[in-house]
């Protein structure tokens, strides 16, 4: 039995969930279950970030202490787990000292120890936004582009990470796909910055005085590790780093699914830090876009933020899995808007996957009882070739073309039914609707990492009551129509 160890990034618990972080939530999934179902040994990880200035801020603000404050902001990611129907089997917190904290004091440590950590005075342009030091490079017309607020000139003494050193071993895994991150164009983006100027040496800490609330530097009280010693090692962290010799059973990591605006931190700071102290890089990194809303990034100011709560109760759960998965694609932006939704909604999901399984059913439903026959030649090569393309599709990360593939499989069934008018003479043609059923379980089979909830009220309608013989019962409609 392979192992697949699958993480998404922690999320900041400076406010709540929104659909964003709902979308990397669910391509996670995806493959956890695609690879449950290949029966893979799977542990899919997730976690908040709940260090930093900005989260001490945001208590503040609100009236609580800042353990008050993260515990219920966690809180809220933790349920996604119920509200999304994610099948996570691990959770970490940067707040837990029993399971993070020897893990962020430890890496410091062997960082420290291959002469890769050093002190120096240092003046910078710090984005409070980011809780990160930015370069002039980094911003647009003066500001940061994703907060569009102008960094603050900060001077103080810090540790740094001397991430210079491992610039062209980077870039080389990366080269050579040893770490390989998709799509492509991401992979260009890093390799670009390590070929003009290579990686630069980042800031590892900040004086206690502007950063209690966070890990103090081992052998340093003066001083609060900053994120990236942080934040980052969660990922070894949560499976025993710093704790016990557990986790060299599931790392490096098969799949680490990170946003876009995180790519440096995970292609650059990472894998240096995992350089460093000496452990293997993750194989791949999944690179995903934002969920716009109206055609512009969500944003609170412009009162544009999607709560997927609020959307899971208004549609289900499986249909906005369906949308982020099929109409965002998989390494790229995508927009989520009601009127769009709807459409999609009508016409793949109730006039798509939901009449086809109502035909199919409906026909097996007459027949009652009825005996198994051979699969046409026909089906079975569809049915191989579909299985294939989503299976290369998953490997790719492209969740989106996947989920294509298996919609090709119920044009093809619904051809099928129409080709052979197999509402005809239904007691003739016994043999057609058997290939019907196989080829409804098989859509069944493949859409299950992608819809859970849907496959599995599919199951249940079709039940071999022997090898050889079928019962199939039509039960309730899937995807009621939503009337505009």
């Amino acid at each position: 039995m392979a192992k697949y160890y699958i993480t998404t990034a922690i999320d900041y618990v400076n406010a709540r969930p929104h659909v964003g972080h709902a979308l990397e939530k669910i391509q996670a999934d995806v493959l956890a279950r695609f690879h449950r179902q290949r029966g893979d040994d799977v542990l899919f990880l997730a976690g908040t970030d709940e260090h930093g200035a900005k989260v001490a801020q945001s208590a503040a603000a609100a009236g609580k202490s800042p353990k008050e404050f993260v515990d219920e902001v966690s809180k809220s990611f933790q349920d996604l787990k119920d509200t999304l129907n994610l099948s996570t089997d691990n959770f970490i917190r940067t707040t837990d000292e029993n399971n993070h904290w020897p893990g962020a004091v430890k890496i410091w440590k062997e960082l420290d120890k291959s002469g890769d950590i050093y002190k120096r005075q240092y003046k910078g342009l710090y984005c409070v936004g980011h809780e990160a030091f930015v370069t002039e490079k980094d911003l647009e017309d003066g500001k940061c582009r994703d907060h569009q607020a102008a960094p603050e000139i900060i001077e103080e003494e810090n540790y740094f990470f001397r991430l210079s050193r491992y610039s062209n071993e980077i870039g080389k895994r990366i080269k050579n796909g040893d770490f390989l991150i998709l799509p492509k164009s991401r992979a260009n983006e890093i390799l670009s910055l390590i070929d003009n100027g290579g990686l630069e040496d980042v800031s590892f800490s900040r004086p206690r005085k502007d950063l209690a609330w966070g890990i103090p530097v081992p052998g340093d009280d003066s001083q609060t590790m900053y994120v990236w010693c942080d934040a980052l090692v969660n990922y070894i962290s949560a499976i025993g780093y710093g704790r016990s010799e557990d986790y060299k059973k599931f790392w490096p990591a098969d799949a680490q699914v990170i946003g876009k605006d995180i790519l440096r931190f995970h292609a650059a700071i990472w894998p240096g830090m995992l350089l460093s102290s000496g452990l293997p890089l993750p194989k791949k990194l999944l690179v995903h876009g934002f969920v716009t809303s109206g055609g512009k990034k969500m944003s609170k100011t412009i009162g544009n933020v999607l709560d997927p709560v609020d959307l899971i109760m208004k549609f289900g759960v499986d249909p906005i899995r369906y949308y982020l998965l099929k109409e965002i694609p998989s390494g790229e932006d995508g927009d989520f808007g009601e009127d769009k939704f709807k459409l999609v909604y009508n016409g793949e999901l109730a006039n798509g996957l939901g009449n086809f399984s109502a035909r199919v059913t409906s026909l097996g439903e007459k027949l009652g009882e009825f005996p198994a026959d051979k699969v046409e030649r026909e089906v079975q090569e569809k049915i191989k070739n579909i299985r294939e393309l989503v299976e290369e599709n998953l490997e790719n990360f492209r969740i989106h073309e996947a989920l294509g593939a298996i919609w090709e499989l119920i044009s093809f069934g619904d051809g099928y039914i129409n080709k052979n008018k197999v509402w005809e003479d239904i007691d003739g043609k016994v043999g057609k609707i058997f290939n019907l059923v196989v080829i409804l379980d098989n859509v069944t089979a493949l859409l299950k990492p992608f819809l859970p909830e849907t496959a599995g009220k599919i199951e249940k309608r079709i039940n071999w009551t022997s090898d050889k013989t079928l019962r199939v019962t039509k039960g309730e409609i899937l995807f009621p129509r939503i009337e505009e």
